[in-house]
């Protein structure tokens, strides 16, 4: 088949132009627009599987670079990121230069979310998007299934590698922290063992005489006072002191009360 000049010409703008399209349209869900030869492609939202692959790799890798040097520190052995996608409803302008950053109040650890911003172009504009952190590192989890209401022996418990961002409560990753406590639900084999799958251990009564300790920057009083309520473990309680007033503080032993100054 024979073709001129011009027809190829002709053949090939058509063939950019297509190339441009499929390329805008593979920017959209991240919210970015980009340019050839003066052609720019006017950039809307899109579904997550036109996802250009080389731009998620490139906004995974700035995510994982402020995990590792704002969240976790550069030792932690693994971490994942996976990206979500936008509201589709958006409609961005075309920028040059998008930013990610950590919205202020937001920790990437487990379901997150970070912001992308536009500081060149000629609108600016600011869109939030939905990751999820993976953060593995040394745990424990259950050797068997445990019931609630099982107190804990060593034999229970083995060490493994955990998704710590998987809950928001912390994983307990020395066995002597969990043996001798009560479970409060039930733990499946194979399960992380975390902090809130532990049953509260109470410090002290209402009434007993307590020690309060208080901490501040290089200093540490230590006097008494009666409790008011329980003293649970993880949640505050009320202590009368000798001199009458009360103070808030931790329980954190057997008749001890710590409060931060």
């Amino acid at each position: 088949m024979n073709f001129t000049l011009s027809s190829l010409r002709l053949r090939l703008v058509i063939a950019l132009r297509s190339l441009v399209r499929g390329i805008g349209r593979s920017l959209r869900a991240l919210g970015l627009a980009i340019g050839f030869s003066g052609v720019q492609a006017v950039v809307v939202m899109a579904p997550a599987h036109a996802q250009s692959p080389a731009l998620a790799d490139a906004l995974r890798e700035e995510v994982l670079e402020l995990v590792r040097t704002r969240v976790v520190g550069p030792s932690t052995p693994r971490v994942e990121v996976t990206l979500g996608q936008l509201d589709p409803r958006l409609r961005l302008a075309p920028c040059e230069r998008v930013e990610p950053y950590i919205p202020q109040g937001i920790r990437l650890w487990g379901r997150a979310r970070v912001g992308l911003r536009c500081t060149q172009g000629a609108t600016h504009w600011n869109v939030y998007l939905p990751v999820t952190v993976d953060v593995f590192g040394p745990g424990l989890v259950a050797a068997r299934p445990l019931p609630a209401g099982h107190v804990i022996a060593q034999a229970d418990l083995r060490p493994a590698e955990i998704n710590l961002g998987e809950h928001r409560s912390p994983a307990i990753g020395e066995a002597a922290v969990a043996v001798g406590r009560t479970l409060a639900q039930a733990l499946p084999a194979g399960e992380s063992l975390r902090q809130a799958a532990l049953k509260s251990r109470q410090w002290f009564a209402p009434g007993d005489t307590v020690k309060v300790r208080a901490l501040g920057d290089g200093f540490a009083i230590t006097g008494s006072g009666q409790a008011l309520a329980a003293g649970m473990e993880g949640q505050t309680v009320r202590i009368r002191t000798d001199s009458g007033k009360v103070v808030t503080g931790q329980p954190v032993d057997e008749g001890v009360v710590e409060i931060t100054l």
